[in-house]
């Protein structure tokens, strides 16, 4: 086996988001197969002894914001804005081939980089960087921008045609759905590989009943109550109001919802709605905000599932659904709204769960009663789950497709 130095590239590899999460997943296998993995983004919690901080990398940085703002709800741009992209684009190019020569990359990954428009100059240094060089390249893409309304009205059709995503060819594309692979096809005529996200279903959690007592009694809970946990950001497609209806119209003061993450990624209003519903339903709604240790130990997030009794997760939309596959993987029942994807690519799993399409009904507050109520019937929902998850999303699935986008790059021998 050679050792390749592989190269993730991403405006953020730090904390819980889905692309931080899959990042490192990948560079643990890839690490266990002898490759060594190295890091780039402007916003990075990773070993900085194999990163590159590059601080305009990050879409938050004001010099993007600033570009963002102009190309985004409107049709035309200046010359000014043009040259403002291209300048930042410059600087970024240079940065990246600062990063490919320090630590001798063999291959990148580019997440969600080549994907999404968060951060347009370095998608464009980026997409000419592989062009150039010809560096055998994975493009990870999790969410397109043609899935975001916010990116429908723009003044940079022509970048991104170019790059969100290239047409190259030493890339090899890979998306996160069924729905993305055709839609991804229609639009550019590029092929892609499936590949799911995943958890180690084969190394299950060990969770320790002292910590989650412990845990319990330090936010206020009595031995009685059961804990009900969002485990997602605040963010209006999450359609986190179900789970506060939900724990309402289960009608008994022993059920505590919490909410794991913070606001602000799409501002607060929608965050002050859900407390003032909640407190017009009688509801205990908890935030906590979780904090998340410097990596690589896993997000505390995680954490929260060992304590938790049930889990709601009413998402409108989402491209995969981390948080479904944590809950199953912590061994927790859950209620799940049938957003597109799930129909498409989970529910024919399987799994056995509490479903609401759109709505909730008595029968979904019946079902989730009798789950909480009785130990039982909780332990063989879970149990069957587990198994399933293990064989369609597990580390040996995503193993198997790296395993095949290395060969197709540097043949049997890597």
């Amino acid at each position: 086996m050679t050792c390749k130095h592989i190269g993730f590239v991403s405006t953020r590899f730090a904390g819980t988001d889905g692309v931080s999460l899959e990042a490192a997943k990948w560079s643990d296998l890839f690490e266990q197969n002898g490759h060594r993995c190295f890091w780039f983004a402007g916003d990075l919690d990773r070993n900085s002894e194999r990163s590159m901080k590059v601080p305009e990398a990050f879409f938050r940085h004001e010099a993007n914001r600033s570009i963002d703002r102009q190309i985004f709800g409107r049709k035309g741009r200046t010359p000014e804005l043009t040259q403002a992209i291209h300048d930042l684009r410059v600087h970024l190019k240079q940065a990246l081939y600062e990063f490919i020569g320090r630590f001798r990359i063999d291959m990148l990954v580019a997440q969600n980089l080549l994907t999404i428009p968060m951060h347009l100059p370095l998608g464009l240094a980026m997409t000419e960087v592989i062009a150039e060089t010809q560096i055998p390249t994975v493009a990870h893409h999790h969410d397109f921008y043609w899935e975001r309304t916010r990116f429908a009205v723009n003044a940079v059709g022509d970048y991104l045609r170019m790059a969100f995503p290239p047409n190259l060819p030493n890339i090899e594309h890979v998306v996160i759905n069924s729905s993305a692979q055709e839609e991804l096809a229609l639009r550019t005529g590029i092929s892609s590989t499936i590949i799911p996200n995943v958890l180690d279903f084969g190394s299950p959690p060990q969770p320790d009943s002292k910590d989650t007592t412990a845990f319990r009694q330090n936010i206020g809970l009595e031995p009685q109550d059961f804990l009900i946990l969002q485990p997602t950001r605040i963010v209006q497609r999450k359609g986190i109001e179900h789970a506060i209806e939900l724990v309402h119209e289960l009608r008994d003061t022993r059920f505590k919802l919490m909410i794991s993450h913070e606001a602000g990624d799409e501002g607060f209003e929608y965050a002050e709605w859900l407390a003032d519903h909640a407190r017009e339903l009688g509801v205990d709604l908890r935030l906590i905000s979780t904090r998340v240790p410097e990596a690589p130990q896993r997000p505390s997030l995680w954490d929260l599932y060992a304590h938790a009794d049930f889990i709601t997760y009413p998402s409108l939309y989402e491209g995969f659904g981390n948080a479904f596959l944590e809950a199953v993987y912590y061994r927790k029942p859950l209620l799940i709204n049938r957003y597109a994807i799930f129909v498409k690519d989970i529910e024919p799993k399987g799994f056995d769960l509490v479903v609401m399409d759109g709505f909730l009904t008595r029968k979904n507050v019946q079902k989730v009663r009798e789950i909480l109520e009785n130990p039982a019937l909780r332990e063989q929902m879970t149990t069957h789950n587990y198994a399933v998850a293990a064989r369609h999303f597990s580390y040996a699935t995503l193993q198997r497709h790296l395993h095949n986008l290395m060969a197709n790059f540097f043949g049997g021998n890597h």
